[in-house]
């Protein structure tokens, strides 16, 4: 399974900030920043000039209604497959998950 080494969040967490009509200020305040460095730290997470620690990315992922997985993904297919998965209803996940349990087993 080939991954990229190039770092997925930067690009991720752009993209899912102006899905949700946010400017960089506004999703860093709500992610808990200090509203007069939530801009520039924001727009440093997205040019990948630094990367937020793991608690931050959570409550970035938790404004913008993702799971924190989604930013990690190595893979532009596993990030599409975490976004819909977290969409779905629970009743639908668990039918999901065994239906593809289901279709591993040799």
């Amino acid at each position: 399974m080939a991954t990229s080494t190039q770092n997925p969040l930067p690009k991720r967490l752009k993209e899912a900030r102006v899905r949700a009509g946010l400017s960089q200020k506004q999703l860093g305040i709500k992610a808990g920043i200090d509203e007069f460095s939530a801009s520039p730290r924001m727009n440093q997470y997205e040019k990948g000039t630094h990367t937020p620690d793991f608690r931050t990315l959570d409550n970035i992922a938790s404004v913008l209604e993702l799971p924190t997985a989604y930013f990690y993904a190595g893979e532009e297919n596993l990030a599409k497959l975490i976004f819909l998965y977290s969409n779905l209803e629970n009743k639908k996940k668990k039918k999901l998950l065994d239906e593809l349990a289901g279709a591993h087993k040799p």
